[in-house]
């Protein structure tokens, strides 16, 4: 049982560094406020883009990332 939690561990790690690593970063932080973004058609509807899924997914990721570890750091293992 261990070694199966394991290896699911290194499999989530793996796909959560890729993720990460494949995302673009956020440009309208703090300096939005000063170029004065404006809301566009394409930011009113991100929800529904490739970025909205990966940040699903990594989150999705993240959270089984933090349930295995737990699970493999557990005494009863």
């Amino acid at each position: 049982m261990k070694t199966a939690l394991t290896i699911i561990f290194i499999i989530i790690a793996i796909a959560l560094a890729i993720l990460v690593l494949s995302q673009e970063g956020k440009d309208n932080g703090f300096t939005g406020s000063f170029t004065g973004s404006v809301d566009t058609y394409w930011s009113k509807n991100k929800k529904h883009s490739k970025e909205a899924r990966m940040q699903r997914a990594t989150a999705i990721l993240g959270a089984l990332f933090i349930i295995v570890a737990a699970l493999l750091s557990s005494k009863f293992m």
